[in-house]
């Protein structure tokens, strides 16, 4: 692996991240430079991984992502007219939106996400000029490293920008929240967008999804995050990923009467769980089961970091892992061959599918100085076991959305 890579979680945001100039390329070539065209500019947001709190986001639990430097690139020039027009450099197609015709339409693609933001906009814009917009960037999608939210938020950050709406962080946040949600119609918890619009170099958000309370709690700058794609990509994997919500959503309903002042998930005990539990169907009872241990795990992860207890947040991280595979049902062989090959290498503190799980990477919390060794073992291990080699980067962390100059 090229040093160039050796990156600490407490780097801010690098250059290499962010080949602005390409897109400003690629732009010229699609949409050509006519003089209807205002100044061209250039925008960031990075993707995310979390580190603990594993499909509690839309159980009301905690989390514990951070920001990393890659992510969407977003060009964008304002027209004389009121029409939108959407690209990526790397999916064919050009999508146009008239501004003056009203709610925009699903189209069933990538697009559906930018719209989405549009949409929620539309109250907001008044009579702002129209948009040529191309999405680009480093993030792998389907990888999960939230390249969705990296989109909503990253086009969210974009037009606010250009069409000088003054819009806060969260309410950035909020319009990529409901892209998905309401739009796309990704039953998604909170924190993604919030991992990426609210980053801070240097830190990980401690998110409560409860009450939307957080917190940028600082981790050790001489650690990595190391993350290797299996190249399993979860494109399709989104009835799966509903199906997740709901059967938590169904174990919820069983145990709530057990506990009536609870409101979700995540605020059944463990005490009130366990004399239930072999009561409960088998399917209702393991989904219960991970969601209700994760938060008391992620809660004793926080207490770790805040005590420079770097082992015992990794054995947290390593423990998420075996809930996520034998309750949770979101591993797939791939992603269980990075973690059990990382946590025999030296130097790893913690290893665990990030993400919704069902194919995309695996995160590997480890010493910089050991990251290269490391990850070249990983990568050696799951070739000899799939007969490919897997992607492995070493990832800075990331200041959040921004203008690139």
């Amino acid at each position: 692996m090229d040093g160039e890579h050796a990156q600490t979680i407490g780097a801010r945001g690098v250059d290499r991240a962010e080949p602005s100039d390409g897109l400003a390329r690629d732009f010229e070539r699609l949409y050509g430079s006519a003089d209807n065209l205002g100044d061209l500019r250039v925008f960031f947001a990075p993707g995310r991984v979390n580190l603990m709190g594993a499909h509690l986001d839309y159980n009301g639990g905690p989390v514990m992502p951070t920001a990393i430097d890659r992510g969407t690139l977003i060009a964008v020039a304002t027209r004389r007219d009121r029409k939108v027009r959407l690209r990526s450099v790397s999916e064919p197609g050009e999508f146009e939106i008239d501004l003056d015709a009203g709610r925009p339409r699903r189209r069933g693609r990538w697009v559906d996400y930018p719209v989405g933001v549009l949409a929620g906009m539309l109250g907001r814009s008044g009579e702002r000029p129209g948009v040529d917009v191309l999405f680009g960037g480093n993030l792998p999608v389907g990888a999960g490293l939230s390249s969705s939210a990296s989109i909503c938020v990253g086009t969210s950050f974009a037009l606010d920008q250009v069409w000088e709406l003054g819009l806060s962080p969260l309410e950035r946040v909020a319009l990529a929240l409901d892209a998905e949600r309401e739009f796309v119609g990704v039953r998604c918890g909170i924190m993604d967008p919030y991992a990426v619009g609210l980053a801070q170099p240097g830190c990980l958000l401690w998110l409560d999804c409860l009450d939307s309370s957080f917190e940028h709690l600082p981790i050790d700058p001489d650690l990595s995050i190391v993350v290797a794609d299996t190249g399993v990509r979860r494109e399709l994997a989104q009835g799966d990923f509903n199906q997740r919500v709901s059967e938590a959503a169904e174990a919820f309903a069983l145990l709530r009467p057990h506990h009536r002042q609870a409101t979700c998930l995540r605020e059944i005990p463990l005490a009130v769980f366990e004399p239930l539990r072999d009561s409960l169907a088998d399917v209702p009872r393991r989904r219960a089961q991970h969601v209700i241990e994760e938060v008391e795990r992620t809660f004793r992860a926080r207490a770790c970091l805040l005590d420079g207890d770097l082992g015992g947040f990794g054995t947290a991280m390593a423990e998420s892992h075996r809930s996520l595979r034998d309750l949770y049902d979101v591993s797939v062989p791939e992603l269980d061959c990075l973690v059990d090959s990382a946590m025999s290498q030296a130097g790893v503190l913690g290893a665990r599918l990030t993400g919704a799980g069902f194919g995309g990477c695996a995160v590997i919390l480890a010493q910089s100085a050991l990251s290269e060794r490391l990850a070249e073992a990983v990568a050696t291990d799951f070739e000899r076991r799939f007969a490919h080699r897997p992607k492995i980067e070493i990832f800075a962390g990331d200041r959040g959305p921004r203008e690139l100059t």
